[in-house]
């Protein structure tokens, strides 16, 4: 019997709980996300009705869409949407200048005219004249503007919609009024379209645990150092298993009340797992959990390899679902291929939607040729029902997507809608048909999460472990009360579960940073406040003082992949999650590397990033030089290397090093050309790809291809300034920028 290759498609949709102790919304992103995200991706699949996908919606989101819905969901930006111009105060307007341009410009702002106007105002003009030349007007678009741009094109050609966006501007309160009610329209149907498509049988809704909590961490923190055994830990460890089945009765509770059907399938948070939390998981009659391929590898003791174009060279382990054995009855499990996950969510909006949905079918076609060519008699069908599941948020990454990615999934379900060796299902009727034949002990389970398969992103950092020590200090009071049931005082129980959630530790500490860190801290200690408030004990003063210093970092490592558009303009947002490099002064201040006074890099899974900023007035051809060498140093290699192709390089680390590629770049005509290292430390000619862009900055993109790179290699980079050839300095001064080939 012959098989397609089944592909699983799991859709997370998640928002930290924006609702303080007040009840009052500190953030806008639950509603504007509500109206650009969730509701479209769903629409748009029931175009294509051969084509099954899971969704998965935290519970914490569903309640405040359904705040929302109702009209009783009021945030700072919507306030300030609903108020007449002429009644804006100074600090109200400086809000809406630093805040309402909030999103990606290149695809939320710059196809709207009149916005993008206010924007490049700002950015050109700066926020100060702004504040003191914009009139009424100009504020009222504005805010109208920022409604606007987040409604999803799935429905612009709504008359309303479609009125408002040839309007342009002159929009008035009674404009913006009407646009917010458009929102609460849409938000209204999304809870009731899942259901209708899930009743179908063309959708699975899924949930997680009621407050999008790490259970692992839930259950002893000490679990962070299964992956890290050196990592430092919390000064108090938190071990509170019991709040687990919590969490999971109050999800199963409020899934149960929407859609009407008992719960099958569980999104770990942050795919999320251990041995430990795998009973209360079964004990609640959940069937199907998920987590992430770096889970399976540590579970299995197995590197998974892959070639230069990501294809894994033994795919079996991969691409199956497991079972996992508890004290209360079997659970499945399947592991996300987290390559093709990140390449929808970090790299494919990058590329025209065409290429991108033709490069993920082609990926699957690789897949199924390789397990076919595995097979023992080499058929030309696959002879077992191979599982792929690509599992991936699905809200975020569609706001660097052109037309917030309908382009790419139209063209993708084209693609895949009458595919015959390809067929898209819902994890359950996959598992119905075909149970698990693989199987991991309980106890083998890695504990780990779909970062790295370690807990590091939530612990270990000294202020997420400031911060679970003032969880566990409000945990234990709330222990010290057996008078407070959930029944008699619901609001420290729900106090407890709101701090409990895995967002705030997300953004503590190093790692991850946004221009809301301060109110994610405040949030955080409120929900603590409120929690010894219900108790009738009193707020530690502690809780009054912010757990992180959020101030700016100067180095830090890349924070996530990166698509800047290459034209020497060094836009802020193409490179805020790039990895940075202060430079200049570091081995004196008369140094020439002071020339060069930042170095950014990062990249995704077609390019590496860099872009150099210049001290003012530095000109290239000067004491520059015309000229920065880029020169790959890769660790442990067996390959060809040789010195810098450069007269006069001083004999000192790195620049004494042998090197496996070179990428020159004249600063004044911005030619480039590849050379890779040959026998006897020769350097031989290679076709490159690379873009070079110098206006403001220079910026820089290397395609990977071009350095026959393998997956997840590690490498280093120098660079070297350089004229006509003749060595003048390198850079960063404090060594080699370590990088690892996505």
């Amino acid at each position: 019997m012959s098989y397609p290759l089944h592909v699983a498609f799991i859709w997370h949709q998640h928002q930290p709980l924006y609702k303080s102790v007040a009840g009052n919304y500190r953030l806008p992103w639950v509603r504007l996300h509500g109206t650009k995200d969730y509701l479209d991706l769903v629409l748009l699949l029931e175009r294509y009705q051969n084509l099954h996908q899971t969704v998965n919606l935290v519970p914490s989101l569903i309640l405040q869409l359904e705040d929302y819905a109702n009209g009783t969901a009021i945030d700072p930006y919507l306030a300030l949407s609903l108020t007449e111009e002429k009644l804006l105060t100074r600090d109200q307007k400086q809000y809406i200048i630093q805040h309402f341009f909030d999103g990606n410009h290149h695809t939320l702002i710059d196809p709207h005219p009149r916005y993008s106007e206010l924007y490049h105002q700002r950015q050109e003009k700066g926020f100060d004249w702004c504040l003191n030349n914009w009139q009424d007007h100009d504020y009222g678009d504005l805010l109208a503007w920022h409604n606007l741009a987040w409604i999803d094109p799935l429905f612009w050609g709504d008359h309303q919609i479609e009125a408002w966006l040839r309007k342009g501007r002159g929009f008035t309160l009674g404009d913006r009024q009407n646009i917010y009610f458009k929102q609460r329209e849409i938000i209204k149907q999304i809870i009731p379209q899942h259901k209708k498509m899930q009743d179908s049988g063309q959708l699975e809704v899924t949930t997680t645990p009621y407050t999008h909590p790490i259970l692992p961490l839930l259950a002893d923190t000490n679990a962070g150092r299964v992956a890290v055994p050196n990592m430092n830990l919390p000064n108090r460890r938190f071990e509170w298993s019991e709040d687990i089945p919590r969490h999971l009765k109050k999800a199963k509770q409020i899934y149960r009340e929407r859609f009407g059907r008992e719960l099958r399938g569980l999104w770990p948070s942050e795919q999320a797992v251990s041995p430990s939390i795998l009973p209360y998981i079964t004990q609640e009659n959940i069937k199907w959990i998920c987590s992430d391929e770096a889970v399976l590898g540590w579970s299995l003791h197995k590197f998974f390899h892959r070639d230069e174009v990501g294809n894994l060279s033994e795919p079996e382990l991969l691409y199956q679902p497991y079972r996992l054995d508890t004290a209360h009855g079997d659970l499945a499990i399947v592991f996300r291929d987290h390559r093709l996950s990140d390449l929808i969510g970090f790299t494919y909006s990058a590329m025209r939607p065409e290429q991108a949905a033709s490069d993920l079918v082609g990926h699957l076609e690789a897949i199924s040729s390789t397990l076919k060519h595995r097979q023992h008699n080499n058929s030309h069908e696959l002879e077992r029902p191979w599982l792929v599941t690509i599992a991936l948020d699905g809200e975020n990454c569609w706001e660097y997507y052109q037309r917030d990615g309908l382009p790419f999934l139209e063209n993708l379900y084209q693609k895949l809608n009458h595919h015959h060796g390809i067929k898209l299902v819902t994890v359950s009727e996959y598992l119905d048909k075909y149970p698990p034949t693989a199987h991991i002990p309980s106890n083998q389970l890695h504990s780990g999460s779909w970062v790295d398969g370690s807990f590091t992103t939530w612990i270990g950092d000294p202020s997420k472990n400031k911060a679970w020590d003032l969880l566990t200090e409000a945990r234990e009071t709330l222990a010290r009360h057996p008078e407070a049931t959930e029944e008699n005082n619901p609001t420290a129980w729900e106090a407890l579960y709101a701090a409990e959630g895995s967002d705030w530790f997300w953004w503590f500490g190093e790692g991850h940073s946004s221009n809301q860190d301060k109110m994610f801290d405040q949030l955080f200690r409120e929900h603590l406040a409120e929690l010894y408030q219900a108790l009738n004990e009193p707020v530690p003063p502690i809780l009054q003082q912010c757990v992180d210093k959020h101030q700016e970092h100067r180095d830090h490592l890349p924070q996530s992949f990166i698509h800047p558009y290459i034209d020497g303009c060094g836009d802020e947002q193409d490179w805020d999650k790039a990895g940075r490099i202060e430079l200049g002064g570091a081995r004196g201040t008369m140094h020439q590397s002071s020339l060069v006074q930042r170095l950014y890099y990062g990249w995704d899974h077609i390019n590496f990033y860099l872009r150099l900023d210049f001290k003012t007035g530095t000109e290239p051809g000067t004491e520059l030089g015309n000229e920065l060498h880029l020169v790959w140093f890769y660790p442990g290699i067996g390959s060809a290397v040789s010195p810098v192709p450069l007269a006069n390089v001083p004999n000192e680390a790195p620049v004494n090093y042998l090197f496996r590629h070179h990428l020159g770049i004249n600063l004044q005509s911005q030619s480039v050309w590849l050379q890779e290292a040959g026998p006897n430390r020769s350097w031989q000619p290679r076709h490159t790809r690379a873009e070079v862009a110098l206006k403001q900055c220079l910026e820089i993109a290397v395609p990977w291809a071009d350095l026959h790179v393998q997956p997840d290699a590690p490498l280093r980079l120098v660079g070297l300034l350089a004229h006509d050839g003749d060595f003048k300095n390198f850079i960063p001064e404090k060594g080699l920028v370590n990088l690892q080939a996505p």
